[in-house]
Formats: C-alpha cells, structure tokens, sequence
C-alpha cells in the first residue's frame, strides 16, 4: 500500500506525520474565488450573501473602471511637436497625417503612432575621415579617401557633406538608413566628379567646381531615390597626393606657385609702365597740337602782316622802307654785343677793354652800352637827344 492511499494505518505518511485535508482547501480556494468573481460580475453567491442590490453595484463599479481606463488610453493619443520638427502619424503603420510643432491627438497606440523628425537640424557625414569630437582627433579611412582622376593618376580626398531633411514622410519610409545612404552616394558622386577632372584641376584651382558638380550630382541622386533629404554645402576638407610621390607633387606645386607670382609681378609692372606710356604719348600728341596749331597761326599771322605792310608800301615806299629798317635794327642791335669807336677824336691806336666788354653783360645775355654823345649817336645811326636820325651819311638811303 502506497504511503498516500487512504485508510493507510493511522492516516500518516511516512514520516510519520498525519495527513490534512489538501483537497479540501483548494476547493474551498477555487469556491470563493468563484464566488467574488460572480459578485463583480453582477452573479449572486452561491450562498446568497450578495442579493440583487450587490450585484447591481458590482456592475457599476465595474463599469466605472471600464471608464476610467478608457480615458486614460485616450488621454495616450495626446503629443507635442517641438519646434523645428514635423510629427508623422501612421495609422496602423500606413502615413495618416503630417503635423507641424505644437499640442496634438491621435488615436492611441495600437491604432496610430508618431514619428518625430527634426527638418531644421543640419547633420554632417564624413567621408574619408572619421573624427572624434572628444579627443579631436582624425582618423584616415582610405578606403573611401583614394580616387582615380581622369589622368590616371591616384588623389587622397576628404569630404564634409551637411544636410536636413525636406520630407519628413519620405525620410521615414523610403530610407533604411539615411546617414549609410548619404554616404554611399556621396563617395559614388565624388567619385565620378573626380573621374572626370585631371588631378592639377582637383589640387588647385578646381575645389569649388569639384565642390558643385559634386553636390549637383549627389542632389540628384537622391532626389532619385526620393529619400526626402536636401543637402546644404559639400566641401573638399583636403586635397593631395599619395604619400609615397607627395614630395614631387609638393616641388611641383612650389614651381606652379613661382609661376603665378612671377605673372602677378609682370602684370603689376605692365599696369604701372603702360599708363606712364599711354600718358607721355597723350602729351606728346597734344604737344604736337599745339605747336601745329601755334605755326600756323604764326604763319597766318605773318601773311596778315605782310599784306599790310605790302599795302602800306604800295602807299609810301620810303617811309615803309625806312620803318622797316630801323626795326629791323633795333632787334639785331639789341641782342648783339657793339663797340662804339669816336675815329674823329681818336688817334691811330685803338684799346678794347674786351675784359670791361665781356664782364659787362647784363643778366638778359646782351652787353652794356657805353654812353654816347650826340655826334657818335648820329654817326651810328641811332637817335639822337632830340629823338631825330642823322641820315647823312647814307644819303637818305636806308
């Protein structure tokens, strides 16, 4: 006989302890449970404790609580959109409604959900580098910085691109993941623009272009996959050669340098020289003008002249000749050195002080006269005191 059956000697199990009533409990437990839940649930009692009056306000305590849960699974359905975000609602995970900043609802969870998206931040991928913002520190990821131009020749890149979103809903749902996405495209659009330019273009004076055509290319790209993203600015960190010919590269940018700088000079001394020439030139020009213009008014005015002095002369021939002499005189006489010599009162040896002569010169270059007295002014030819000529000498003739 098994240690547990009934009607075992003495009702004890074998250790000698007596059995209790196990059965019986757990039904009393299961009866009573029972017995609460028909309470709640609007029953009566098995033993008829509850009555009718029990159960009508079990049915409303529990209605109340049904209540009270469905507020607070509604109350769930409210949200905030910050600022510079957009709210994505998705009915059972379909797009329902897009929903700008402020204090929203929607049906709760499982039926609607929202996806936040920030459209104003601005986010920046590297490619060609990683850094780390606490110790600021680079490092190379050559697989991604090595690129072929179009001259077959290899070139280290790094790139910055930015970015933000234009779509909210598209960045949701036909992106996986947008940041491997950007990167991906990034390097396949760095790569052809690079393809195509020569490696002296990418090195010097094409990084803005490189830098354009790379951003046009990689806009239309996504565009492409319509990822809803837009990029901002794209910019060329570093440009230079493999470290193994950087050395060479390096002398030839120094001589490409040389050569700029030596333009630069030329065309500061052309932009110097040509306008000091352009100037003499204009002045000698303008020179040649007014010496043009001044000969030929001397001539004209010369012809003037003679035509009057030709009438006049038809008119009084020997007045006009005399008149003419004498001018004629005094503009030679005036501008030559003279010796007066008296040869009535002189004797046979004649003393120059040519040293007196000389030394005599007034600052205008023409000698001093010595005084003369009335005989010697009539014997020269020149006016006496009393302003008249003495022409006797030459007859009256000029």
């Amino acid at each position: 006989m098994a240690w547990n059956e009934p009607g075992s000697p003495g009702g004890k199990d074998p250790w000698g302890q007596r059995r209790r009533g196990a059965n019986t409990d757990l039904d009393q437990v299961v009866r009573n449970i029972q017995r609460k839940l028909a309470g709640i649930f609007g029953g009566r009692g098995r033993g008829g404790d509850g009555g009718e009056g029990g159960g009508a306000a079990a049915g409303y305590g529990f209605g109340l609580i049904v209540l009270v849960i469905l507020g607070v699974w509604l109350a769930t359905g409210t949200y905030i959109v910050q600022q510079g975000e957009r709210g994505v609602v998705l009915r059972f995970g379909k797009k329902a409604d897009i929903t700008e900043a402020g204090l929203h609802w929607r049906f709760p969870y499982p039926i609607e959900r929202v996806e936040r998206v920030n459209v104003e931040k601005v986010s920046t991928i590297e490619i060609g580098y990683r850094s780390d913002p606490r110790s600021g520190t680079k490092r190379k990821v050559p697989k991604e910085a090595l690129m072929l131009t179009e001259d077959e020749n290899i070139i280290d890149l790094e790139f910055a691109v930015q970015y933000k979103v234009k779509d909210a809903a598209d960045y949701i749902f036909n992106v996986r993941d947008p940041e491997g996405t950007i990167a991906q495209a990034t390097e396949s659009a760095v790569r052809e623009t690079i393809g195509r330019s020569t490696m002296d273009f990418a090195l010097t004076e094409g990084r803005d272009q490189v830098n354009q055509s790379t951003r046009g290319l990689l806009q239309e790209i996504l565009d492409r996959y319509k990822a809803g993203i837009h990029i901002v600015t794209i910019e060329m960190q570093k440009a230079q050669p493999p470290e193994e010919v950087k050395a060479a590269f390096d002398d030839a940018v120094k001589a490409r340098e040389d050569e700029q700088r030596a333009k630069n000079e030329a065309e500061a001394y052309a932009n110097d020289i040509l306008p000091r020439a352009r100037g003499a030139s204009a002045r000698m020009v303008q020179e040649a003008e007014g010496y043009k213009v001044s000969t030929i008014s001397r001539a004209e005015g010369d012809a003037r002249r003679f035509t009057l002095i030709a009438s006049e002369f038809a008119k009084a021939p020997a007045v006009t000749r005399e008149r003419m002499y004498i001018e004629t005189m005094e503009q030679v006489m005036s501008n030559t050195s003279k010796v007066l010599v008296d040869q009535k009162g002189g004797n046979n040896i004649l003393y120059l002080p040519l040293d007196k002569i000389v030394g005599g010169r007034d600052p205008s270059g023409a000698a001093a006269q010595m005084p003369m007295s009335e005989p010697e002014a009539a014997g020269s030819g020149q006016p006496n005191a009393r302003g008249r000529t003495d022409l006797r000498r030459r007859g009256g003739q000029p």
